[in-house]
């Protein structure tokens, strides 16, 4: 069974999944490590791990597949969303995209509905006209009958054009053939209620981190109020750059290491070293 089947089968599964955000080997492995199925390669946090910056469409579709490639060696069976963001350009850049992803052996890809290239500021979300919007949703699912690969649709449009476009663009999402749908920046429970209704009983994923403007529920309340996946873009990467802050004063403190840090030999081990020495041994030359 391949990877866009093994999702399909989870997600008709009771209960919430929940995806780790990830970008890199070691997140993956250790994500995979910990029980997980599946993870969300994440825009956001491969912005941060690779250009030490936010997440304003500043990372390119090349540097965004390389970490899925990083994330896919490292925990092969582990099942990836993708981040595809907006398709990185028009419909055509959308199915190279979808289809990329596919042959890669992704589970899944994320496109969206934010204008590309982005205006000039960090504030706002604006977004395609609804009809353009469609096209790239278009466009993806036909690529992605190619691999099979889940198309998640997703839409920004809620802080500037508000619930009632956000509702009907994920009804027109769902017109279009899309598998997972997202409705971005959600209010309240109300708000959450009309867009996961608008799915129509496809799976609804949600942003689950605190911090941002949006209704950020529990894993109980998000399952109970009828999402299907959740994500947490900062439950790894906030607590790995408080860590390396840690680490950092430790050394201007005058120290070897932080408080926090890892014994040597459970780094070690994490980071596989008697692995590789049990994968290599067939191969050393008898002396």
């Amino acid at each position: 069974m391949n990877a866009p089947d093994r999702l399909r089968k989870l997600i008709a599964e009771p209960g919430l999944i929940v995806m780790p955000a990830v970008w890199d080997g070691l997140t993956a492995k250790l994500t995979a490590e910990a029980g997980f199925k599946t993870a969300f390669l994440s825009g956001s946090c491969v912005a941060a791990s690779r250009l030490g910056g936010p997440d304003l469409d500043l990372v390119s579709f090349g540097e965004m597949f390389d970490s899925y490639n990083m994330v896919h060696a490292a925990a092969p069976d582990m099942l990836v969303l993708a981040d595809g963001d907006h398709g990185h350009g028009n419909a055509m850049n959308v199915q190279r995209t979808v289809r990329a992803y596919g042959r890669a052996g992704a589970a899944a890809v994320l496109i969206e509905d934010k204008i590309t290239p982005r205006a000039l500021t960090a504030a706002g979300k604006p977004c395609l006209p609804r009809a353009e919007a469609r096209m790239k949703i278009r466009a993806a699912v036909q690529a992605a009958k190619d691999s099979g690969i889940l198309i998640m649709a997703r839409t920004d449009c809620r802080p500037t054009q508000g619930i009632d476009e956000a509702v009907a663009r994920i009804e027109m999402y769902v017109e279009e053939g899309a598998d997972i749908l997202f409705l971005d920046s959600p209010a309240d429970d109300a708000e959450i209620k009309r867009g996961i209704a608008a799915a129509k009983g496809r799976a609804s994923f949600a942003v689950l981190s605190p911090g941002a403007p949006r209704a950020t529920p529990s894993q109980k309340e998000a399952a109970a109020l009828g999402f299907k996946i959740g994500t947490y873009p900062t439950g790894m990467l906030s607590p790995a750059v408080a860590g390396m802050k840690a680490g950092l004063a430790a050394l201007v403190a005058g120290k070897a290491e932080a408080a926090s840090a890892l014994p040597p030999p459970e780094l070690r081990a994490t980071l596989g070293y008697g692995d590789y020495d049990t994968q290599a041994k067939p191969f050393i030359v008898a002396g």
